[in-house]
């Protein structure tokens, strides 16, 4: 009796068919998937602040200052401690629910001494808090 020999190849033709079955069903069903779309904002329709906030100012880690830019004497900086921060920005806030109110530093300050101050602000319930960015000189 002869003996038979071992085929050591795959038969490849029925996973080809059953990809090419696949094929033709994502091809008639994706015309039918509805598309999202994203509306992404553009610079031109940015909203601008209709109250220009309140700036902290943290010049050392004793030293901070409240600019108002909204006040009768056009925003000049006013020393504040730090146990009257919450108080006076709590009562700008009563009389602007709107305005915001946004922290600078000098680069030379300690990252931790502006976090004591937004973590300040954050347990006095101080609404609209940011950091101000000031834009590199090229």
């Amino acid at each position: 009796m002869r003996q038979r020999r071992l085929m050591n190849q795959i038969n490849v033709v029925p996973y080809i068919d059953v990809m090419l079955v696949l094929l033709i069903i994502f091809m008639v069903a994706a015309p039918m998937l509805p598309t999202a779309t994203v509306d992404l904002p553009s610079v031109a329709r940015a909203n601008q602040a209709a109250v220009p906030p309140l700036e902290i100012n943290i010049r050392s880690a004793s030293s901070i200052t409240l600019r108002d830019r909204n006040a009768a004497d056009g925003g000049s900086d006013k020393p504040v401690p730090r146990d009257e921060l919450v108080q006076r920005l709590k009562d700008a806030q009563a009389q602007n629910p709107e305005q915001g109110v946004v922290i600078a530093a000098n680069k030379n300050i300690r990252y931790d001494e502006v976090m004591q101050v937004m973590d300040l602000l954050q347990r006095g319930n101080i609404r609209k808090v940011g950091l101000l960015v000031r834009q590199a000189d090229n």
